[in-house]
């Protein structure tokens, strides 16, 4: 009887790294702890690079609107159309610590570099020490968290909460540690107070519950616990309903223009960084959590959790996708709160797939590694107008701002004193925008009759400076409002410069740096007769 033999057997490299046998006898912790410090310390290098850079439009809002009293600030934003939170953190902060650019930035960098310890422990806790430290990188070098811990906007804030909010929101209902729902209900009644995608989030958990229940032995004390937790946080945010009601209807951002499927292209390129970073991380992560998508593990916790983490952002982009076709409300910025479930992905799939996955970390790293490529250094020139028109403005000179939201950027870089007005006429508060119905009032706006009175007001002497954005050429400068506020520009600039009881006497900026965000130019009149 002929024998089988069976054909030599071929085993598939390993490319793992192990610790070296030294440093087994050192406490876990102190390792943790080490590594901890050595990505914070780096981070903080990192993300310190343009914290003195100069603000654009949204700072300057931000600012204005946090400079009241935190009993008027909700007030203000009757008419901005955000919720208060970050508005009033900022404005204690500022209170402590100052206004500047850098001061304010602070506070940001404070928010992403929590991430960093934060990714640590929930991924430490979902799946081990090596998923905990590979997101304690991801996490210390993400480049959005970069982009955002040198921004005074609230975005830190919300990976942060995102973050907190996931982490209750998988132990609490995957594995049915109770305790941990009131962390889920209380980060997203709080993001709710910070921004209005905190309801798209919302709308993506509530999606995320679909395989927990299915594959739950207990869907019944997982609904009645779902109930709870996502009542009380809207409970908590009922306060505050009547007048997100009241900007729905009258405020939105006109400026936004509806989105196209290019969603995952923003995430490749904003959220992570890049197109190779994404290919990198998404091939290694599929190679560590294939395993979890096998029938035989369907069903536990660990694929779950998985499934959690990709139908939380799916989740969230999908419903904010739907609600933006309607009322625009698509920045990838916005996109903050769902940062975290993609690097806790990656995480844990990089760590399961041991030795490539350490690989595609370390490029991940290497493509990460130029932090000026993805953050930009001048986010708009309007200190540098500021700084050569502020030595020839006198009190009681008006400044004329073509684009309405960037008057709290030119009231922050010009001196005290002055007057303040764009296309749709003369404004009352120079530190916040009134997006009240704003789309139809610049529409109505007649540039003459509104710089008729502007310019009778003035003395001979004195002077009106014209501040235009810069928007030849701009692809983002298509959406209705955005279209609108390019033409009453260039309407108020032809009259202006034909006014013959108006003489040119200056412009600026001399030196253009290619602000990324809103460039502006500037030019000077003075009255003659």
């Amino acid at each position: 009887m002929a024998t089988t033999v069976a054909p030599p057997s071929r085993s598939v490299p390993n490319f793992d790294v192990h610790e070296p046998r030294w440093l087994e006898r050192v406490p876990p912790w102190l390792v943790t702890t080490g590594v901890l410090v050595l990505l914070s310390a780096l981070s903080l290098f990192v993300r310190t690079r343009i914290i003195s850079g100069q603000f654009w439009m949204d700072e300057a809002l931000s600012l204005g609107i946090s400079s009241r009293s935190l009993s008027a600030i909700p007030g203000v934003l009757h008419h901005d159309g955000s919720p208060p939170l970050y508005y009033m953190l900022l404005h204690v902060w500022m209170s402590l610590f100052g206004s500047s650019e850098a001061q304010t930035h602070a506070l940001s960098l404070i928010f992403a570099l929590l991430t960093i310890p934060a990714g640590t422990w929930v991924a430490w806790s979902l799946a081990g020490r090596r998923a905990g430290l590979i997101a304690a990188v991801l996490f210390a070098l993400n480049p959005f968290l970069t982009a955002y811990a040198q921004e005074t906007r609230m975005y830190s804030l919300m990976a942060l909460l995102g973050l907190l909010a996931t982490q209750g929101f998988i132990q609490g209902f995957v594995y049915r540690r109770r305790r941990y729902l009131i962390l889920f209900a209380l980060s997203q009644a709080l993001m709710l107070y910070t921004h209005s995608w905190g309801i798209f989030f919302g709308v993506g958990a509530a999606i995320s519950l679909v395989p927990v229940v299915r594959l739950s032995d207990e869907r019944g004390a997982v609904l009645r616990d779902a109930a709870l937790s996502f009542g009380a946080a809207a409970v908590l945010f009922l306060p505050w309903l009547p007048t997100l009601l009241y900007q729905a209807a009258h405020t939105g951002s006109p400026w936004d223009p509806t989105p196209n499927f290019g969603a995952p292209v923003q995430i490749s390129r904003n959220l992570m960084g890049g197109d190779r970073v994404t290919a990198a991380l998404v091939l290694g992560s599929a190679i560590g959590l294939s395993a979890l998508f096998a029938r035989a593990h369907r069903r536990s916790r660990e694929a779950v959790t998985i499934w959690v983490l990709i139908l939380l952002p799916v989740g969230t982009l999908g419903f904010g996708w739907i609600v933006s076709r309607f009322s625009p409300a698509w920045q990838y910025r916005y996109f903050a709160p769902i940062l975290a479930s993609l690097l806790l992905l990656a995480a844990i799939g990089l760590a399961r797939a041991r030795g490539v996955g350490l690989i595609a970390l370390a490029l991940s790293v290497l493509f990460w590694a130029n932090p000026s490529s993805y953050t930009a250094k001048y986010k708009s020139d309007m200190r540098d107008v500021g700084g050569e028109m502020a030595p020839l403005l006198h009190q009681g000179d008006v400044v004329v701002v073509g684009q309405p939201e960037q008057v709290p950027l030119a009231y922050y870089y010009l001196p005290a004193g002055l007057r303040y007005a764009d296309p749709t006429g003369p404004t009352k508060d120079p530190q916040s925008a009134n997006w009240v119905d704003a789309l139809q009032r610049i529409e109505n706006a007649n540039p003459r009759a509104t710089l008729t009175p502007l310019v009778a007001s003035l003395k001979p002497g004195q002077q009106l400076l014209f501040v235009r954005p810069l928007t030849e050429g701009a692809q983002s400068w298509e959406a209705s409002w955005t279209q609108l506020v390019r033409r009453r520009s260039a309407q108020w600039g032809a009259l202006l410069s034909s006014d013959p009881s108006l003489k040119q006497v200056a412009w600026a900026p001399h030196t253009y740096r290619g602000a990324c965000c809103v460039g502006d130019s500037a030019v000077l009149y003075r009255k003659v007769s």
